[in-house]
């Protein structure tokens, strides 16, 4: 890494964003933002999740002026209908029936901001199979779907429900890399490949 180059933090708490930004080379430390997510009913998917990564992203970067911050969302939606991280295991329950045998649209903002500021959203859609019972009962019983929009990690067991993807599939993880790294650069912030 370039000794001149700036710190990168990520507004995340999640371990899927900071392993994906780790694998893509891009050396950060990890300050969680205070935001508090929600909607109002009113915003499209696409409106909600990019401001709320511009939110997250702004709320570290105004205690830390000298980076590089990344704030990210990601939602699923069926139908025009957010599902975010379910609240217990009947809503993980109730969500993953909804999803059983459809195709529904996984939506990620992401705000960078430095000497400029940067959002896109990415979106992907993800076909299911339908769940037989077993396996749903088995899947609820792990601790997999409760800290996933959509009660879901693709890149875990929920990735036996995937019966097709189009788009980018580490967006559907949390966080789309390839984009990310290219606006990233434009700020002076290059992968290290080891």
């Amino acid at each position: 890494m370039n000794s001149t180059q700036k710190r990168v933090i990520l507004a995340s708490m999640s371990p899927r964003r900071t392993e994906l930004l780790t694998k893509a080379g891009i050396k950060h430390e990890v300050i969680p933002s205070t935001v508090t997510e929600g909607t109002d009913g009113r915003e499209t998917p696409s409106d909600y999740v990019a401001r709320l990564a511009r939110e997250k992203a702004m709320d570290v970067a105004r205690q830390h002026r000298d980076a590089i911050v990344i704030g990210a969302d990601t939602v699923v939606v069926l139908n025009g209908v957010i599902l975010e991280k379910p609240t217990d295991r009947e809503d993980a329950k109730r969500m993953l029936e909804r999803l059983s045998g459809s195709t529904h649209e996984v939506l990620t903002g992401v705000s960078i901001i430095g000497t400029t500021q940067d959002l896109f959203v990415t979106t992907t859609h993800v076909t299911f199979t339908e769940i037989p019972e077993t396996w749903l009962a088995d899947y609820l019983d792990s601790t997999e779907p409760y800290d996933k929009a959509g009660a879901y990690g693709i890149q875990g067991s929920g990735g036996l429900f995937v019966e097709g993807i189009e788009g980018d599939f580490y967006n559907v993880v949390g966080l789309p890399i390839h984009p990310l790294v290219k606006t990233l650069d434009r700020h002076g912030v290059t992968p290290r490949f080891l």
